[in-house]
């Protein structure tokens, strides 16, 4: 039942290795498969976010040395030289991995303290594992307490009152350049929850004239009418890209969107008036060639660390309520999977100690000539209920005393000590 986390973000590697070793949904789904199709992990979960890409899972044994493979699985499936990730991936295994996805689901580990869609994107990655049936009783039962973790930090501290967010932190650096929204237009690439996200933020600050673009219409369709915007038909450059004063992209793709030759063309017929333009895609969806360009203010996920700091230090009182409130659901989890091992290790136990008992009835009993065949039945059956009588006091103990759970560190021991190979009597 061991867990290991093998995974990178924004504090251990650069946007250029992350955007490397993003997963789409579709990309998540297959290297799931492939991880327990090749019996690296029994469960797994792949969590993909713009500052982070982590695979969690339940390896087939516990050894504690999973994490290296899985770091292995992760270049191999992203086309990425090991040693290029060696220096930004982290490894946790049980304690440490409940206690950092707990951290993440809190908003605790993210770029903006507090930021109000990590807890959205744990949710619909476990939706997406689950649905595919690549979690077990194991990661369904971690990632059901980080859901339940997000929503204590956000109801019950302050980091959940004022929620700052990736979208509300690029229209910030927007309004730096433009002042007042009231005159202005943008456009927003990408329909999906930061899309939507940044569409609400700039409805809020009173943009002029709204524009949606995304590779479905439907979805376009939807979000334009609900937010009072217009839609444009996906890669109609030349028609879009000459009105609107900020451009936002958020969309799931693996070559930049918008590349210079685009930009520059329609810099022309705006005849060089000032554009903004947010990347908050991962890989990155703007070529960093367009921030080359005249009048042109490219911003992407590394350049929001002014704000980052701002937010921090306004909310950084409230981290330890949050991690009091992880601490007490690791402690839960940690209780609830030392209960299922030691329950296992117990049944694991009575079935050794039966066999032990055969051996010895047959190498001791049976050599006593005089015993009759009642006598040897009797005295099995007492045997039997000696082991039962010194195993069901624990047994029971263990089901309904969580605090004796936490005490037992290492079940792993136990099982070597008890359950190892030796002598036959």
């Amino acid at each position: 039942m061991e867990i290991v986390l093998v995974g990178l973000n924004h504090r251990t590697a650069p946007v250029e290795v992350r955007e490397r070793v993003s997963f789409t949904a579709e990309q998540a789904r297959r290297a799931s498969e492939q991880l327990r199709s090749k019996g690296i992990l029994e469960e797994t979960l792949v969590l993909s976010t713009c500052n982070r890409s982590e695979v969690y899972g339940v390896p087939p044994e516990a050894s504690h040395d999973s994490a290296p493979g899985l770091s292995t699985f992760l270049s191999e499936f992203h086309s990425v030289r090991l040693e290029v990730l060696n220096g930004s991936l982290y490894h946790h295994y049980d304690r440490e991995a409940a206690r950092h996805l707990f951290r993440v689901a809190a908003g605790l580990d993210s770029m903006m303290l507090g930021e109000a869609e990590i807890l959205g994107q744990v949710r619909e990655a476990y939706r997406i594992a689950h649905e595919q049936g690549a979690t077990g009783p194991v990661l369904n039962r971690l990632f059901q307490g980080a859901l339940e973790v997000g929503k204590r930090v956000r109801a019950e501290t302050e980091l959940g009152t004022r929620p700052m967010s990736v979208a509300s932190a690029g229209v910030k650096l927007a309004e730096r350049i433009f002042g007042k929204f009231e005159e202005r237009s943008a456009l927003v690439l990408g329909a999906g929850t930061i899309s939507e996200q940044v569409i609400a933020q700039l409805r809020d600050r009173g943009i002029a004239r709204l524009f949606v673009m995304n590779r479905s219409k439907e979805r376009a369709d939807g979000l334009a009418k609900q937010y009072g915007g217009e839609v444009l038909p996906w890669g109609e450059w030349e028609r879009a890209l000459p009105v609107p004063d900020v451009i936002v992209s958020s969309v799931a793709t693996e070559e930049p969107v918008l590349r210079r030759e685009i930009v520059e063309r329609a810099m022309e017929k705006r005849s060089n008036r000032a554009l903004f333009l947010m990347d908050l895609g991962l890989p990155r969806n703007i070529d960093a060639a367009v921030g080359e360009l005249y009048n042109v203010y490219v911003y992407n996920m590394e350049d929001l660390s002014e704000i980052v700091a701002q937010n921090r230090h306004a909310r950084e009182n409230e981290i330890p309520k949050a991690d009091s409130i992880v601490e007490e659901h690791v402690g839960k989890f940690l209780s609830w999977q030392a209960s299922v091992e030691l329950v296992g290790l117990v049944n694991e136990l009575r079935s050794k100690l039966r066999e032990e008992r055969a051996q010895f009835v047959r190498s001791r009993v049976e050599s006593i000539q005089h015993l009759t065949e009642a006598d040897r039945t009797l005295l099995e059956n007492l045997m039997d209920d000696i082991l039962e009588s010194l195993l069901l006091e624990p047994a029971q103990r263990l089901r309904g005393d969580k605090d004796l759970c936490r005490k037992v560190r290492n079940v792993e021991a136990l099982r070597d000590l008890f359950l190892s190979r030796r002598e036959k009597l």
